[in-house]
């Protein structure tokens, strides 16, 4: 059996950060070096902090990210910002299919599938979304939901330096809520053999995230399931003693 790959804590600032916030991200990288080798971290600040963040952490262990990109490279597309112009201003990923913006700017499976493929174009990661919401909980429609966010988002090609999904339970997002570790374990398991049977001979390597709700006090629980290859914190990724905390839970 292939080792499972090595964790990622990917932090998404959201609409959250203003100049002083570098602060945290400073803090960050002063402890960032004991993750070397054994967890990878990411931080997606807002776009106006993008550029500064990653020149704060250029050549440090900790990588930026983006938190969504247009499909296309260049146009008037009004208040977008291309994966090229991520890659331009230093960041390496970007989250794509946020239920977030899934839910509050319409966008379809299709949508998202366009944007990891820009990302994979500007050789960005991108940080797939896929997850149910309570209603399709109750329904027992949840992996259903997810089988159907796969099939119509994941770029045309893929591998594991250039794909990680990310697990998010809309319902779980900042409102303290998780899932049981059985549920979880189901989910992550239905995406690996899912991964496994799309990506020729790739699909073992490629890093399936846990979010919603993660914080340091259920970090260590929900990173020790199988095929819980990191996180993808929210809330808790604005403080640097949280989000070491649950990088500290990879450990």
């Amino acid at each position: 059996m292939a080792s499972a790959p090595r964790p990622l804590v990917a932090g998404n600032w959201k609409m959250n950060g203003l100049g002083a916030s570098a602060a945290e991200l400073e803090k960050m990288i002063a402890e960032a070096g004991r993750f070397n080798g054994r967890a990878d971290l990411t931080i997606c600040p807002p776009a106006t902090l993008l550029a500064r963040f990653a020149g704060i952490a250029k050549g440090s262990p900790v990588a930026i990210g983006a938190q969504d990109c247009h499909a296309e490279a260049s146009g008037a597309f009004t208040g977008d910002i291309s994966a090229e112009m991520i890659a331009d201003a230093g960041g390496s990923a970007v989250i794509v299919g946020h239920s977030e913006r899934r839910s509050y700017h319409q966008e379809s499976d299709a949508n998202v599938k366009a944007k990891a493929n820009a990302a994979a174009r500007a050789k960005l990661v991108a940080i797939l979304c896929v997850g149910e919401t309570r209603e399709e909980r109750e329904a027992d429609a949840t992996l259903p939901r997810i089988e159907r966010q796969l099939n119509g988002s994941l770029p045309d090609h893929f591998d594991a330096r250039s794909l990680v999904i990310a697990y998010e339970p809309v319902w779980a997002i900042g409102t303290g809520l998780t899932p049981g570790p059985k549920d979880v374990a189901e989910v992550h398991g239905f995406i690996r053999d899912y991964l496994v049977a799309r990506g020729k001979g790739t699909g073992e390597a490629v890093r399936i995230l846990y979010g919603g709700s993660v914080k340091p006090s259920n970090a260590k629980e929900l990173l020790s399931i199988a095929n819980v290859n990191g996180a993808l914190v929210g809330g808790a990724s604005l403080k640097s003693d949280d989000f070491l905390g649950i990088a500290a839970a990879c450990l």
